[in-house]
């Protein structure tokens, strides 16, 4: 053997190295290759104050899996028809229970994957500059205040949850005539932004995100509606296997701390 290696030429060893690193790169790409091949494309059904936080999530997602997530978002109440008249989708992320329950009393919501997730909180807006102070809800009956932004309150949550704090209050009656019902959320917060409107009622996460507004009341967590965020895969859901793992992926400690960032409070995860 000593023999037969000192006789070797030393293009012969190159050639063999070569030969060697050619193999091992081939592996490499196959095992890409296959990765991609599975790889799945996830469609989510997600309410319009999910946007800015769950494309950071997803964006990590993406990279780690090699997974395609796509999106749609808008008002619970208008993801839940589209689901409802066949809309194709694999997870739903509701920004209420209501809407929820709808589809799985209709039998398309996998049960053992249904858990709620977040928690918010509602407040009353203005523009930056408005020099407007609002001690309480009752100040929104003055005459200074014309016209208030809210998601539709007799369908998407956002406004719902916003109706039924001010019917406890014993305020609806005096502020419904002046409320400007909008599609969603973040059309809510666009209206204040805008300056067509005086005030707006949203969530603490749309405000938040917003340079062009500010808090001009939180409501607080013991007088405030009780918020409830549910996701769940869908039975219908073209890939279940990866809708549940990306489920799992959005009940991790990783995607808590970025739904703490945008200032939701997180269920079940420090």
């Amino acid at each position: 053997m000593r023999r037969l290696a000192a006789n070797m030429r030393p293009g012969f060893i190159l050639v063999s190295l070569r030969f060697h690193s050619l193999c091992v790169l081939i592996c490499a790409l196959l095992t890409l290759a296959n990765t991609r091949a599975e790889a799945a494309e996830i469609t989510v059904f997600a309410a319009a104050s999910l946007t800015d936080s769950l494309k950071e999530i997803s964006a990590y997602y993406e990279k780690e899996t090699g997974d395609k997530v796509l999106f749609n978002f808008g008002a619970s109440s208008l993801l839940a028809r589209q689901i409802r008249e066949g809309a194709t989708a694999d997870v739903f992320f509701s920004a209420d229970e209501a809407r929820m329950n709808d589809l799985e009393a209709q039998g398309l919501v996998a049960r053992e994957t249904r858990k709620s997730r977040l928690s918010n909180s509602i407040v009353i807006i203005v523009t930056a500059d408005n020099p407007i102070r609002i001690q309480s809800a009752r100040d929104l009956t003055g005459p200074g205040i014309k016209r208030i932004a809210l998601a539709d309150p007799k369908t998407v949550p956002a406004g719902v949850y916003a109706r039924d704090y001010l019917e406890k209050q014993k305020l609806w009656p005096l502020i419904e005539p002046k409320v400007i019902p909008t599609d969603n959320v973040r059309a809510a917060l666009a209206a204040v932004e805008s300056g067509n409107v005086e005030a707006g009622m949203v969530y603490k996460t749309d405000a938040a995100i917003s340079k062009k507004v500010k808090v001009a009341l939180e409501i607080p967590a013991n007088e405030g509606p009780a918020i409830s965020y549910p996701m769940a895969v869908l039975k219908e859901a073209r890939a279940p296997g990866a809708a549940r793992r990306f489920l799992g992926y959005l009940d991790s400690e990783e995607a808590g701390r970025v739904f703490q960032k945008f200032g939701f409070i997180v269920r079940g995860r420090p």
